[in-house]
Protein backbone atom coordinates (compact mmCIF):
# COMPACT_ATOMS: atom_id res chain seq x y z
CA UNK A 1 0.00 0.00 0.00
CA UNK A 2 1.28 3.49 -0.80
CA UNK A 3 1.26 5.87 1.83
CA UNK A 4 1.45 9.53 1.53
CA UNK A 5 3.25 11.76 4.33
CA UNK A 6 2.12 15.60 4.35
CA UNK A 7 4.35 17.83 4.20
CA UNK A 8 2.28 20.58 3.72
CA UNK A 9 -0.93 21.68 4.43
CA UNK A 10 -2.47 25.31 3.85
CA UNK A 11 -5.02 25.83 6.86
CA UNK A 12 -6.10 29.37 5.52
CA UNK A 13 -6.90 28.17 2.36
CA UNK A 14 -8.50 25.50 4.15
CA UNK A 15 -10.36 27.57 6.94
CA UNK A 16 -11.96 30.20 3.50
CA UNK A 17 -13.14 27.27 1.78
CA UNK A 18 -14.55 24.80 3.91
CA UNK A 19 -17.46 27.41 5.63
CA UNK A 20 -18.58 27.50 1.50
CA UNK A 21 -18.50 23.80 0.88
CA UNK A 22 -20.30 22.92 4.42
CA UNK A 23 -21.52 25.22 7.26
CA UNK A 24 -22.51 22.40 9.29
CA UNK A 25 -18.74 20.77 9.08
CA UNK A 26 -17.77 19.70 12.65
CA UNK A 27 -21.11 20.00 14.20
CA UNK A 28 -21.31 16.79 16.66
CA UNK A 29 -23.16 13.75 15.06
CA UNK A 30 -23.09 9.82 16.06
CA UNK A 31 -23.37 7.28 13.60
CA UNK A 32 -24.14 3.94 14.17
CA UNK A 33 -21.85 1.17 12.59
CA UNK A 34 -23.14 -2.37 12.64
CA UNK A 35 -20.70 -4.98 11.64
CA UNK A 36 -21.95 -8.36 10.78
CA UNK A 37 -20.00 -11.34 9.80
CA UNK A 38 -20.39 -14.92 10.05
CA UNK A 39 -18.60 -15.57 13.59
CA UNK A 40 -18.20 -12.19 14.43
CA UNK A 41 -21.15 -9.45 15.25
CA UNK A 42 -20.03 -6.27 16.50
CA UNK A 43 -22.08 -2.44 17.08
CA UNK A 44 -20.06 0.67 18.09
CA UNK A 45 -20.83 4.63 17.87
CA UNK A 46 -18.88 6.71 16.30
CA UNK A 47 -18.65 10.33 16.48
CA UNK A 48 -18.42 12.64 13.17
CA UNK A 49 -15.24 13.44 11.54
CA UNK A 50 -12.60 15.02 14.15
CA UNK A 51 -11.99 18.76 13.50
CA UNK A 52 -8.52 18.10 12.41
CA UNK A 53 -6.55 19.52 9.52
CA UNK A 54 -6.27 16.77 8.15
CA UNK A 55 -9.82 16.13 7.93
CA UNK A 56 -10.49 18.83 7.22
CA UNK A 57 -8.40 19.43 4.04
CA UNK A 58 -9.92 15.67 2.66
CA UNK A 59 -13.42 17.27 3.00
CA UNK A 60 -12.49 20.31 0.60
CA UNK A 61 -10.28 18.19 -1.66
CA UNK A 62 -13.33 15.78 -2.24
CA UNK A 63 -15.53 18.77 -2.95
CA UNK A 64 -12.89 20.32 -5.56
CA UNK A 65 -12.34 16.43 -6.85
CA UNK A 66 -16.44 15.71 -7.33
CA UNK A 67 -18.00 19.29 -7.87
CA UNK A 68 -15.08 21.96 -8.85
CA UNK A 69 -13.10 22.85 -11.15
CA UNK A 70 -10.13 20.53 -10.43
CA UNK A 71 -8.21 19.99 -13.71
CA UNK A 72 -4.35 18.74 -14.07
CA UNK A 73 -1.11 20.09 -14.60
CA UNK A 74 -1.51 19.96 -18.14
CA UNK A 75 -4.74 21.24 -18.19
CA UNK A 76 -5.40 23.20 -15.19
CA UNK A 77 -8.74 24.44 -14.29
CA UNK A 78 -9.10 26.97 -11.19
CA UNK A 79 -7.42 24.38 -8.76
CA UNK A 80 -5.25 21.65 -10.23
CA UNK A 81 -3.91 18.17 -9.33
CA UNK A 82 -0.54 16.50 -9.68
CA UNK A 83 1.72 13.93 -8.73
CA UNK A 84 5.77 14.75 -9.60
CA UNK A 85 9.27 14.47 -8.96
CA UNK A 86 9.61 17.70 -7.38
CA UNK A 87 12.42 19.48 -5.33
CA UNK A 88 11.58 21.72 -2.09
CA UNK A 89 12.30 23.44 0.37
CA UNK A 90 12.39 26.82 1.57
CA UNK A 91 13.70 29.16 -0.89
CA UNK A 92 17.69 30.31 -1.26
CA UNK A 93 18.01 27.73 1.75
CA UNK A 94 17.14 29.76 4.00
CA UNK A 95 15.41 27.62 6.89
CA UNK A 96 13.32 30.50 8.34
CA UNK A 97 12.58 31.64 4.85
CA UNK A 98 8.67 32.63 4.67
CA UNK A 99 8.33 31.36 1.03
CA UNK A 100 8.34 27.61 0.75
CA UNK A 101 9.21 26.56 -3.17
CA UNK A 102 7.85 23.43 -4.57
CA UNK A 103 9.45 22.71 -8.28
CA UNK A 104 8.99 20.00 -11.29
CA UNK A 105 8.62 19.17 -14.66
CA UNK A 106 5.89 16.74 -16.66
CA UNK A 107 6.33 16.03 -20.24
CA UNK A 108 5.43 19.37 -21.04
CA UNK A 109 4.76 21.73 -18.46
CA UNK A 110 7.36 23.36 -15.92
CA UNK A 111 5.22 23.07 -12.42
CA UNK A 112 6.04 25.77 -9.35
CA UNK A 113 4.54 25.99 -6.55
CA UNK A 114 4.96 28.36 -3.31
CA UNK A 115 2.99 29.34 -0.24
CA UNK A 116 3.88 30.50 3.48
CA UNK A 117 6.82 28.18 5.18
CA UNK A 118 4.15 28.22 8.32
CA UNK A 119 2.00 25.43 6.48
CA UNK A 120 5.16 23.11 6.13
CA UNK A 121 4.95 20.50 8.95
CA UNK A 122 7.46 20.96 11.60
CA UNK A 123 7.88 24.67 10.34
CA UNK A 124 10.56 27.03 11.73
CA UNK A 125 8.30 28.93 14.53
CA UNK A 126 10.18 32.20 13.76
CA UNK A 127 9.16 32.32 10.04
CA UNK A 128 6.21 34.34 10.85
CA UNK A 129 8.37 37.08 11.39
CA UNK A 130 9.63 37.31 8.18
CA UNK A 131 7.01 38.67 5.68
CA UNK A 132 3.93 38.55 4.66
CA UNK A 133 2.56 34.85 4.18
CA UNK A 134 3.81 33.38 0.50
CA UNK A 135 0.63 32.03 -0.82
CA UNK A 136 -0.32 35.32 -2.10
CA UNK A 137 0.90 36.02 -6.31
CA UNK A 138 2.95 39.12 -5.61
CA UNK A 139 4.69 38.63 -2.38
CA UNK A 140 5.91 35.03 -3.62
CA UNK A 141 7.14 36.73 -7.01
CA UNK A 142 9.00 39.40 -4.99
CA UNK A 143 10.20 36.33 -3.00
CA UNK A 144 11.06 34.57 -6.54
CA UNK A 145 13.23 37.94 -7.07
CA UNK A 146 9.99 38.69 -9.76
CA UNK A 147 8.97 42.14 -10.17
CA UNK A 148 4.60 42.09 -11.04
CA UNK A 149 2.06 43.78 -11.05
CA UNK A 150 -0.36 40.94 -9.98
CA UNK A 151 -2.10 41.15 -6.96
CA UNK A 152 -3.26 38.36 -4.69
CA UNK A 153 -4.06 34.72 -6.03
CA UNK A 154 -8.20 34.75 -5.49
CA UNK A 155 -7.83 38.30 -7.96
CA UNK A 156 -5.34 37.31 -10.51
CA UNK A 157 -5.71 34.91 -12.72
CA UNK A 158 -3.81 34.89 -16.49
CA UNK A 159 -4.43 32.16 -18.66
CA UNK A 160 -3.34 31.24 -22.17
CA UNK A 161 -4.19 34.04 -24.33
CA UNK A 162 -4.79 36.79 -21.76
CA UNK A 163 -1.24 37.12 -20.99
CA UNK A 164 0.92 40.68 -21.04
CA UNK A 165 4.13 41.45 -21.32
CA UNK A 166 4.82 41.64 -17.37
CA UNK A 167 3.17 38.09 -17.06
CA UNK A 168 5.35 36.72 -19.61
CA UNK A 169 8.42 38.01 -17.87
CA UNK A 170 6.92 36.17 -14.60
CA UNK A 171 6.33 32.98 -16.31
CA UNK A 172 10.05 33.06 -17.63
CA UNK A 173 11.76 34.07 -14.27
CA UNK A 174 9.55 31.24 -12.57
CA UNK A 175 10.66 28.34 -15.47
CA UNK A 176 14.20 29.79 -14.77
CA UNK A 177 13.45 29.56 -10.60
CA UNK A 178 12.72 25.87 -11.02
CA UNK A 179 15.70 25.08 -13.13
CA UNK A 180 17.82 26.68 -10.43
CA UNK A 181 16.89 23.84 -7.85
CA UNK A 182 19.33 21.68 -6.39
CA UNK A 183 17.34 20.23 -3.25
CA UNK A 184 16.52 16.30 -3.83
CA UNK A 185 13.88 15.67 -5.77
CA UNK A 186 10.83 13.52 -4.01
CA UNK A 187 7.92 12.32 -5.72
CA UNK A 188 5.04 15.14 -4.44
CA UNK A 189 1.52 14.58 -4.97
CA UNK A 190 -0.46 17.96 -4.71
CA UNK A 191 -3.46 19.95 -5.07
CA UNK A 192 -2.82 23.68 -5.57
CA UNK A 193 -5.11 26.97 -6.73
CA UNK A 194 -3.75 28.13 -9.90
CA UNK A 195 -1.94 31.62 -10.13
CA UNK A 196 -0.42 31.54 -13.79
CA UNK A 197 -0.38 29.34 -16.69
CA UNK A 198 0.98 30.15 -19.74
CA UNK A 199 3.49 29.10 -22.80
CA UNK A 200 6.85 29.78 -21.79
CA UNK A 201 8.55 32.23 -23.57
CA UNK A 202 11.70 30.78 -24.65
CA UNK A 203 9.45 29.65 -27.59
CA UNK A 204 9.68 25.66 -26.90
CA UNK A 205 6.30 25.40 -26.67
CA UNK A 206 6.62 24.53 -23.08
CA UNK A 207 3.89 25.78 -20.40
CA UNK A 208 4.67 27.18 -17.14
CA UNK A 209 2.59 27.18 -14.40
CA UNK A 210 2.35 28.32 -10.97
CA UNK A 211 -0.03 27.89 -8.20
CA UNK A 212 0.16 27.76 -4.41
CA UNK A 213 -0.82 24.34 -2.55
CA UNK A 214 -3.82 23.41 -0.19
CA UNK A 215 -1.60 20.26 0.59
CA UNK A 216 1.51 18.68 -0.60
CA UNK A 217 2.61 15.22 0.41
CA UNK A 218 5.66 12.89 -0.26
CA UNK A 219 4.83 10.15 -1.30
CA UNK A 220 6.05 6.88 -2.03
Amino acid sequence: MSLSYYVYISDSKVDMLLPQIDPGFGAKRQTEVGVNLSVLSAKRTTEGPPNDRITRLEAVVRYLRDHGDLGTVEAPGQYFWGSLRMRWGAFRDDPASSLVFFGGRSEDTVVALGGSYRHVYDYVPDAEAHGVGRSMMSSMLDGLGITSDLEDEYVADAVDGDLDRVDRAALGRVERAVARLRWPAQSVEFVAKRLLHGESPDGTGTSVLLGTPLYAAVVD
